[in-house]
């Protein structure tokens, strides 16, 4: 018989390096069409990385996303990256890339200011144009100041920065420190249903919760945490990499690394939590990593809501459940398959309706 648990798990995780310095620095050119072009060495590896940067960029200008032409990775022609790990693009390039904008930006306002009568300080970028606030009619094109800061005023609108996440090393004697400079959150559901004869287990739906800051991209947020969960199911559930006695690996390829696949994944609802974090760009601090961390927790914690058993080392493979359930049979035989299982799993179960 399948029966049907729920289970939940929260998680924090840090933004990049623990202590450890990990800069990453940005170039942002302003061109005399109105389009801006970014330097970055960050490294896009399906993620969104370079769409996001594009968007903190054009966000800063005052320009559209599709204005701004990335050029990245090329160890020759762009500043340097700590890399695309420890969750840390948005954030740490992010901060890089904002900043870099901004530079260009207040030589813009520099050379705009005496043609249109202000201070610079008076000055705002919107819509492909820079205006006096309170004052939109008074504007100028971005790509004519741009070329009148070039031709006239001998000042290229360029900038250049460098961003390392501000850290204090933890002291040996306390433990205490801010080894990182800011903090992820998330809390995943999962319902399952597990099959008390044979041990199968099939995740039927992941509810997930992430606090990531502002999301700079949702949609893009939302498939980093599908992502994610179909990663954590596998990790959960079927992934394993097993030896001989000779300590050979006897299952080095896809025919026996059993992974899942679309027909595996469950359904996945993505929260999104409205949050701010005032040292990242526009609020925002990262989402990569952490979507995956809690999954194997919750599917863990709703097989014990199912059929009452506790795997500790995963994969949860239907062999392990099913060991786990005779051996319950054996030591409590009238109490197999009840469903009882947590302290407050009915909560759960209200929580995800």
């Amino acid at each position: 018989m399948k029966r049907r648990g729920r289970g939940m798990a929260c998680m924090w995780y840090p933004i990049g390096f623990t202590v450890a310095a990990n800069p990453s620095a940005a170039v942002v050119k302003v061109n005399e069409d109105g389009t801006a072009t970014l330097l970055t060495g960050t490294v896009e590896t399906g993620q969104g990385s370079l769409t996001i940067l594009a968007q903190i960029t054009a966000q800063e200008l005052g320009i559209a996303t599709d204005d701004v032409h990335v050029v990245s990775a090329d160890t020759d022609a762009t500043p340097m990256d700590t890399g695309a790990i420890a969750s840390r693009t948005t954030y740490v390039t992010g901060n890089a890339a904002r900043m870099a904008a901004e530079k260009a930006k207040l030589t813009l306002f520099e050379v705009a200011a005496p043609l249109l009568g202000v201070k610079p300080t008076q000055l705002e970028a919107q819509d492909h144009k820079i205006f006096v606030k309170g004052f939109p009619q008074r504007n100028m094109h971005i790509g004519d100041v741009a070329n009148h800061a070039r031709v006239v005023s001998g000042q290229p609108p360029i900038g250049s920065a460098s961003f390392n996440p501000e850290t204090l090393a933890l002291d040996p004697e306390t433990g205490q420190g801010k080894p990182f400079g800011t903090y992820v959150y998330a809390t995943q559901i999962a319902e399952v249903d597990v099959d008390d004869e044979t041990g199968e287990v099939e995740v039927i739906r992941v509810v997930a919760s992430h606090d990531c800051g502002t999301a700079i991209n949702p949609m893009l947020v939302e498939g980093q945490v599908e992502g994610g969960v179909a990663m954590g199911v596998g990790f959960a559930l079927e992934e394993e990499m097993l030896f001989d006695a000779q300590g050979r690996h006897i299952n080095p390829n896809l025919t026996n690394y059993i992974m899942p696949t679309s027909l595996d994944t469950p359904d996945i609802e993505v929260d999104i939590v409205d949050s701010y974090d005032p040292t990242g760009p526009f609020g925002a601090k990262g989402v990569g990593e952490p979507t995956l961390v809690p999954t194997a927790a919750a599917i863990a914690n709703a097989i014990y809501d199912a059929v009452g058993v506790r795997i500790t080392s995963l994969p949860a493979t239907a062999e392990k459940v099913c060991k786990a359930l005779q051996a319950k049979r054996e030591q409590q035989p009238k109490q197999i398959g009840t469903g009882a299982a947590l302290d407050g799993a009915a909560s759960i179960n209200t929580a995800v309706q």
